[in-house]
């Protein structure tokens, strides 16, 4: 594996993380962690020209790891990976730290704030340290269920999924199913018999 070379990126978000968050001060601490090569910050990290930014970036420092802090990875991870993968890196030497709803949103204390982004961002830099370059792939699934447990919720579940058409296994560790239900000699309020 290649001497890890990383490139940091840290969004304001317009003023969603800005407005709490000294970036600058982000921006700062991550330059100097071991490995980290390139540590700057944008307004928004997922526009046009963030993403171009970050790909310019790449090419210029040879960077072979990405860090954005910036909102959920739910929202804008796939954008990043698609970001670096553009500029010629795997995707999946990407890593990200959410300081909008994990620090912005949630902390009002900017001192505070500020110390917990930069826990994150350096935590988000380790870990890109580690990762290797994967590749996506497709494996063939077998459409079939597999319920464990044949009590009134496991039966009632692998009836459910076979009336979808799909194969149902059932296991039991019992000689028979019924769970609980089977030990009952009635049920309430019909008094219909449990079995």
């Amino acid at each position: 594996m290649d001497e890890p070379r990383i490139g940091v990126f840290v969004c304001e978000c317009g003023g969603n993380i800005s407005a709490t968050v000294d970036v600058p001060a982000v921006v700062e601490m991550a330059a100097q962690l071991p490995g980290v090569v390139v540590s700057r910050q944008h307004k928004y990290m997922c526009s046009d020209p963030g993403q171009q930014m970050i790909q310019d970036e790449i090419r210029k420092h040879n960077l072979n790891r990405v860090v954005v802090a910036s909102c959920t990875p739910r929202m804008h991870e796939r954008t990043f990976q698609q970001a670096v993968a553009a500029a010629g890196l795997n995707p999946y030497l990407f890593e990200m730290a959410n300081i909008r709803e994990h620090v912005s949103w949630v902390i009002r204390d900017k001192a505070v704030a500020t110390e917990k982004a930069k826990r994150l961002t350096r935590a988000a830099v380790e870990r890109v340290r580690h990762h290797a370059a994967l590749e996506a792939r497709q494996e063939a699934v077998t459409k079939a269920a597999l319920v464990v447990g044949g009590g009134i919720a496991g039966l009632q579940a692998a009836l459910s999924i076979a009336d979808c058409g799909y194969p149902v296994y059932l296991v039991e560790r019992e000689p028979s199913i019924g769970g609980r239900m089977a030990q009952l000699d009635k049920t309430i309020p019909t008094l219909d018999c449990s079995t």
